[in-house]
């Protein structure tokens, strides 16, 4: 269901969420957060709305999307809502500021706050330089980047160390969790020798394999290379080599190890749904990514 305001205010909004509820049996027990996704322009809005109410299935929350209107007009609230169906497990406010008031994005998202609850705010495009002082990342616990679809990705990832405060991430950390742990299994077998060189490449704008880079120089006491081309991961150690590949728009990868039968792996690209459901899961400061983050400095890249 949706429901559209022109020309409203906070109080019609509230009033209206609550009508909804009464009239249409929709019901908010178990919200556990509150989600403000700060979409800035249209640009990929509804891609976003859709991304956090398919994580909302797994973590019931109030996702407000906070759009800029038209700069030049009068100031002006449009609201959409949205409940039920569509809305997956949350209810979603869609707010469109105009005019002054799109500088002011943190005194109208307050009143739609849920009581008692934790604050994530998401940046699904271009992310302020230091989302905690940022007005909306003040008042959340969690702020999410995806510096992937900045309008320059690798400047973005590598600009996120000096803004970096307990409680931020980035969705292109979450895109390379499974590929972190296949290295460590593959590690964790005999010999168990120290890895003594690494090397990372893949598309020049992918910023997850930055980040990969990056994670591998803070738990390698090695050299890491990142360079440009097939996707792929190579580790040396002494007596054998380690190998990670999948095709660029591939689901599938291969682990090869030196004297060892090649494996297949699952390994296709995660969505942003699943990487912002697997970032709401944990509320608390990831110091591995902030690792990951500082070692880029010692990533050559070739």
């Amino acid at each position: 269901m949706r429901v559209q305001l022109r020309d409203t205010s906070a109080v019609d909004v509230s009033k209206k969420i609550v009508e909804l509820r009464r009239t249409g049996g929709v019901v908010t027990q178990g919200r556990v957060l509150t989600l403000i996704v700060c979409a800035g322009d249209a640009r990929r809005l509804e891609a976003s709305i859709s991304a956090a109410t398919d994580a909302s299935r797994e973590h019931p929350c109030r996702v407000i999307v906070i759009g800029r209107g038209r700069a030049d007009g009068p100031p002006r609230l449009d609201a959409e809502i949205r409940v039920a169906g569509e809305a997956g497990a949350s209810e979603v406010l869609i707010l469109a500021l105009h005019g002054e008031l799109g500088d002011h994005q943190e005194s109208v998202v307050v009143p739609f706050l849920l009581p008692d609850t934790p604050v994530v705010a998401w940046w699904p495009n271009q992310a302020p330089a230091v989302p905690a002082q940022d007005p909306v990342g003040k008042l959340a616990v969690r702020r999410i980047t995806d510096a992937t679809n900045a309008i320059d990705p690798r400047a973005d990832i590598v600009g996120r160390l000096t803004g970096y405060r307990p409680g931020d991430t980035d969705l292109a950390w979450a895109r390379i969790t499974y590929w972190r742990a296949l290295l460590v299994s593959a590690l964790d077998q005999p010999p168990h020798e120290k890895v003594l060189s690494a090397r990372v490449s893949g598309l020049h704008g992918e910023v997850a394999i930055d980040l990969l880079a990056g994670w591998l120089a803070s738990r390698l006491d090695c050299p890491v290379q990142r360079a440009v081309g097939e996707l792929r991961v190579e580790l040396h150690t002494e007596t054998q080599t380690i190998v990670l590949d999948r095709p660029q728009d591939g689901r599938v990868a291969t682990l090869q190890r030196t004297d060892k039968p090649d494996a297949l792996v699952t390994l296709a690209r995660r969505d942003s749904a699943e990487c912002l459901a697997e970032e709401l899961r944990r509320l608390d400061p990831d110091e591995i990514y902030e690792a990951a983050l500082a070692e880029l400095s010692k990533v050559e890249y070739v």
